[in-house]
């Protein structure tokens, strides 16, 4: 067999002031013959701790270690590194009955006592009385490293402390410092902020000056506590106490500064970190992907979860479910989709804050499909999900227009015991039935959420009057507004742009009564369509008045009031002022790129527009075609009509408009492999052209 006789201190504890000196192999033979010629009742216990501190420690000083690393319990086996040096093992033969007692009094045997008495120390009762009868078992010749390995073996922070005094007194080492380091890593497993820095201080009182391990240790225990400011306050008071941080503290301030919101400083550690190769840990790259979130640096964020890979660091769940969020919040579902294969393909088992960042991802993205898909997961795992995330899958369903996957959904939020719907949940229901015209559906969804305790919002009402505009119950629409004025609600762009829709689906001797709640809505507003539906004043004046208008109103709404004000003037027969506000929107940049030309091609893109402002384009588009024959341009070999191919105009606006194409007999037809798109040559427009002209002539 071979008896080790190294010392079991682990790096971290007494980092590189630990010695480390070799036995020469003369020392270790005559070591080895003085075992074998005494007695064996002369081989007591001091023998073999004869040379201790001779023998080269079992962890290198030189291991780079994270702030977090745990301490090494156990000594290895004598025969792990049998082969490894003769100088730090002397054989003994394993036939000699004296074997087995050598075995025994080794210091492996002595580390393992240790632990059984600092889980004595740990369950005493708290006094120094009861502290020490138990260490006093440990005998007078107390060595310094059996007091650290009885420390470090601790979790009870109020016997430590007790435990710590015992051995100052005992000891009167010059190396006090060691002990107090494993004092405070007990306070660091319990993350106990308080009561280390309460030990620091009687450190400093009793003339024991810290070195970087003590303010590594403090560090880490403010960190695993939440208290990255605390963590920050030691940093900096590292230099007043002579000591420099190494490359694992400062890569641990990356975190903590980036958790304080000190953005610039943690990613200037960072980019420090990366010029000279510090080892970071999980956590610090955790929080440095969520440091460029708050920054709306997505990009960058990415970048860290890249780098994190290729420096050999394997992303874990935590990491997985930062990146998934950050990609979901920067509106990149493709890259969720991604992140997501690789995080299976490598064995990460999703938890629930995945699915929660892959649902909200999804939904918001109305990447319909592969949300259905994690829900049914989720639920298939017999998880819960909270009213938020229901209320982002009913939210997508109703705006893509699912509503069978809506109410089944809505059922099962019902039948959970972790979500109760709310006025949000059951404003999606209302507008999925209203968006269908399924007015007594609407109705029936609108009570039960009055019974449910909820008064109605004005994304409710909103939605209530586009479904009773749909079924043309215009008292009912005058109904809820007036509800709306009564509940106390001020009506905003997007409700007022709701009563300017139901004018398009209204009888024209109806209009006036819309007229007058869109004046008390909105004055501009109501002055405009007045304007429209008396035909009041003339072109100016409305161009004007219209102008004032969308200068009045925020800027995401703009295009949608111009395209229900152009279908308005189009359902009115007024051609000429839908023309005007085309020529409007294109000026304000409402509209762009609505025509475009290259040498080969040129186009009419209208996928952004609603019928009637699409109608009107292609009448002035056909407008500039003869102008520009007039003009003498050549016109491309190639001309198309892009109408789109959007969820929600896709087939109407393109099957409407292969209808109206028809109508004026021109020479556009369908592509069979472009959706969306009408082309025709440059020799079937120039004939289509002249032949309009000639028609357009004879009839003035």
């Amino acid at each position: 067999m071979a008896l080790h006789l190294s010392s079991s201190f682990p790096h971290n504890i007494c980092h590189d002031n630990f010695l480390s000196c070799s036995v020469s192999p003369s020392h270790t033979l005559q070591f080895a013959q003085s075992l074998f010629s005494f007695p064996p009742k002369s081989l007591n216990h001091s023998h073999l701790k004869l040379n201790f501190l001779s023998f080269k420690p079992r962890f290198s000083p030189s291991s780079n270690l994270s702030l977090q690393d745990s301490v090494p319990q156990n000594s290895q086996s004598p025969d792990a590194k049998i082969t490894s040096s003769t100088k730090n093992y002397i054989w003994v033969n394993p036939k000699s009955p004296r074997a087995s007692e050598f075995r025994q009094q080794s210091y492996d045997s002595r580390y393992n006592s240790l632990t059984k008495v600092a889980q004595s120390v740990d369950s005493a009762n708290p006094t120094e009385i009861d502290v020490s009868i138990v260490l006093d078992g440990l005998g007078e010749k107390l060595l310094e490293q059996d007091a650290v390995i009885v420390l470090n073996n601790m979790k009870n922070p109020d016997t430590a402390v007790l435990a710590l005094k015992y051995f100052l007194k005992k000891l009167k080492s010059s190396r006090d410092v060691i002990l107090y380091n494993v004092t405070l890593k007990v306070f660091r497993k319990c993350r106990i902020l308080d009561g280390a820095e309460k030990v620091f201080e009687e450190m400093i009182q009793g003339g024991v000056k810290p070195d970087k391990i003590t303010f590594s240790t403090l560090i880490s225990c403010a960190r695993l506590a939440g208290l990255p400011d605390k963590a920050i306050e030691w940093f900096e008071k590292m230099p007043h106490f002579g000591c420099e941080p190494d490359d694992v503290i400062k890569s641990a301030m990356i975190d903590a500064y980036g958790r304080l919101g000190k953005n610039d400083t943690a990613l200037s550690l960072y980019d420090q970190a990366k010029r000279e190769n510090w080892r970071i840990d999980v956590v610090t790259y955790s929080t440095l992907i969520k440091t460029f979130t708050v920054l709306g640096d997505f990009h960058g964020a990415f970048k860290v979860f890249e780098d994190m890979k290729a420096v050999g660091m394997k992303p874990n769940l935590t990491v997985y479910n930062t990146i998934l969020d950050v990609m979901g919040k920067a509106k990149r579902p493709w890259m969720v989709k991604t992140v997501y294969r690789e995080m299976i393909k490598n064995g990460i088992v999703p938890n629930w804050p995945t699915y929660a960042a892959l649902i909200r991802a999804y939904g918001k993205a109305r990447y319909v499909e592969d949300a259905l898909s994690i829900y049914k997961e989720v639920k298939g795992k017999g998880l819960e999900l909270n009213v938020v995330l229901y209320n982002t899958l009913l939210a997508m369903c109703a705006d893509i227009g699912y509503t069978d996957e809506a109410i089944t959904i809505f059922e099962d939020m019902k039948r959970s015991e972790a979500s109760q719907a709310d006025s949000w949940t059951y404003s999606s229901l209302i507008t999925i039935y209203s968006s269908n015209g399924k007015v007594s559906e609407a109705e029936s969804m609108f009570d039960e959420m009055l019974e449910a305790g909820f008064e109605p919002n004005i994304f409710v009402l909103t939605s209530l009057i586009q479904c009773y505009g749909k079924a043309n119950q215009i008292d009912d629409v005058l109904k809820t507004f007036d509800r709306l004025l009564d509940l106390g609600i001020i009506p905003d762009d997007r409700f007022c742009g709701c009563l300017l829709s139901v004018m398009n689906q209204t009888p024209k001797e109806e209009l006036g009564k819309l007229v007058g709640c869109i004046e008390k809505a909105n004055p501009k507003l109501g002055n405009v369509a007045k304007l429209l539906v008396e035909e009041e004043g003339g072109v100016i004046a409305f161009k004007q008045e219209t102008a004032e208008l969308i200068n009045s109103i925020s800027t995401d709404v703009r295009k949608a009031y111009c395209n229900v004000l152009i279908d308005l003037c189009v359902n009115l027969n007024r051609l000429d002022k839908a023309c005007e506000l085309l020529e409007l929107g294109l000026a304000l940049e409402i509209y762009t790129e609505i025509q475009s030309k290259s040498p080969t091609q040129w186009s009419l893109n209208l996928k952004s527009l609603s019928l009637g402002a699409a109608l009107t384009a292609l009448h002035v588009w056909i407008s500039d075609l003869s102008k520009a024959l007039d003009n003498g341009e050549e016109l491309p070999p190639l001309l198309g009509i892009n109408t789109g191919h959007g969820k929600h105009n896709s087939e109407g606006l393109a099957s409407v408009f292969a209808a109206h194409l028809r109508e004026l007999n021109t020479p556009f037809h369908e592509a069979s492999d472009k959706v969306g798109w009408f082309f025709t040559t440059k020799v079937a427009a120039l004939s289509w052209l002249e032949l309009r002209k000639s028609s357009e002539q004879n009839a003035a």
